[in-house]
């Protein structure tokens, strides 16, 4: 996440419980707390975790649309709004509270890609937050950092909850067309696009802020996929071809594909999205996989389509750790496999080892710090059919429910070696995170060890 250019003071920024939970919500803490009552740090945890996006962060605006901020920065980044929702998925098929909340943030997305399809995040009211941007955002963009990921998050939510209801808040035909519109044009980006970027040197707080080339981004050659400026850590792409966000483009197309056809019938849409998903997944496995001489064939963080790759990941999703939660391959596929013990090993950057922890950090938080979202993402990918996964999946858990600094909520980094230093005390997509892997692997965490 952006750090605003004075960042936000840390002493509990957190506002009171907003809003009333729903009997549904109630009850699912209540089961949860009950399956895990021999494990009370945890479930007292999930108790802290699961409301927090509900209770904290939403506000429905006079039309229905619902704003979601993102905790400690007054904002709406596309990607975590979407995110702080997984959680409560599940109940939209029961509850018509949660549900319609959901449908709100859906129909929120569309509206705000139809603002600026190139922007990550919006404001509430209108602002000029980044007013030094160039060229400068429109009032109701917060940050206009063009990332891939933020066209698939809001497919991703409208996808699941279709799965769940049957159906969709709004006609997202038209969102969908403005995605492609966009896609098409940044796989030529160099040929094609007016967007560029930059950040004047004396507002970045870290280099990454801003791209090379006047706004244009690092060199690179066509390859099929989606050209990106930015990663879902909101720092510039090092090479422009981010291979997890086009992984997740690739599972978005797919799903989008299936809800036109299924909802209207609509032949023509599908096939231009399984047409292009098939382009960008073509161009993964022909540019953005490498062969490492110790655990051989894996993807690539990032390249360029002119022969250079980046061997890395960040603790953000999409992050190659998370390409088997995304849908883009199995977590038994080998080349995942491969990638997901050099991720776990000192071979990535970024995976630090310490005292109470041991996990993959981003460039965005410098020096030895550990996420909780990649702790989270390295258990939902876990093989919770071998006795080996399931016990890395209670050690990452027990974790997470130790190094919280006694606030009982997720961070956005801490350190390793001592989790009382840690960013940003409000960050709900963190706490959503933590929420939705303890719901999935329930049944693993109370089972005997």
């Amino acid at each position: 996440m952006t750090h605003t250019v004075t960042p936000p003071v840390h002493q509990d920024p957190m506002p009171a419980p907003q809003r009333a939970l729903t009997p549904q919500q109630t009850a699912v803490i209540a089961r949860v707390q009950a399956r895990l009552s021999g494990q009370p740090e945890l479930a007292a945890l999930f108790a802290s975790c699961y409301p927090n996006t509900w209770q904290t962060t939403l506000d429905t605006l006079p039309d229905g649309r619902v704003f979601v901020q993102t905790g400690d920065i007054p904002a709406m980044w596309l990607r975590d709004s979407a995110a702080q929702m997984s959680p409560y998925l599940p109940l939209c098929a029961a509850d018509p509270v949660v549900r319609g909340a959901v449908a709100g943030v859906i129909r929120q997305h569309a509206h705000l890609l139809s603002v600026d399809p190139y922007a990550n995040a919006f404001n509430r009211e209108p602002g000029d937050e980044y007013h030094f941007d160039r060229p400068a955002p429109g009032p109701w963009v917060w940050e206009r950092k063009y990332e891939l990921d933020s066209l698939c998050y809001p497919l991703w939510l409208a996808w699941r909850y279709w799965q769940v209801t049957g159906e969709a808040p709004l006609d997202l035909r038209p969102t969908l067309h403005t995605v492609l519109g966009v896609l098409h044009t940044e796989q030529d980006h160099d040929a094609r696009s007016a967007y560029t970027f930059e950040r004047p040197e004396a507002y970045c707080v870290l280099p990454s802020d801003t791209l090379t080339r006047g706004g244009r981004g690092a060199a690179h050659h066509p390859t099929g996929m989606v050209w990106s400026g930015f990663r879902p850590s909101d720092d510039a792409c090092t090479y422009p071809y981010l291979v997890p966000a086009n992984a997740f483009a690739v599972s978005a197309l797919e799903g989008a594909a299936a809800l036109v056809r299924a909802l209207y019938g609509d032949e023509t849409l599908a096939g231009r999205c399984e047409a292009l998903a098939g382009q960008i997944r073509s161009g993964i496995e022909t540019h953005g996989v490498t062969e490492h001489p110790t655990f051989g064939r894996v993807y690539a963080y990032e390249t360029d389509g002119l022969g250079q790759c980046l061997l890395m990941d960040d603790a953000n999703v999409p992050s190659l750790l998370s390409l088997p939660y995304l849908g883009y391959c199995a977590p038994s596929d080998p080349t995942y496999l491969n990638t997901r013990r050099l991720i776990l090993s000192g071979e990535n950057p970024h995976y630090h080892a310490g005292a109470f922890a041991a996990g993959v950090s981003s460039p965005h938080t410098p020096g030895r710090r550990v996420w909780p979202i990649a702790l989270c993402m390295q258990a939902l990918t876990a093989d919770a059919g071998t006795p080996e996964g399931r016990a890395e999946i209670r050690a990452l858990l027990g974790t997470l429910a130790a190094t919280t600094a006694g606030t009982g909520l997720m961070h956005e980094s801490f350190n390793p070696d001592d989790p009382t230093e840690y960013s940003r005390p409000w960050f709900a997509w963190a706490n959503s995170l933590l929420a939705e892997t303890i719901l999935t692997h329930l049944d693993v965490l109370t089972e005997p060890a």
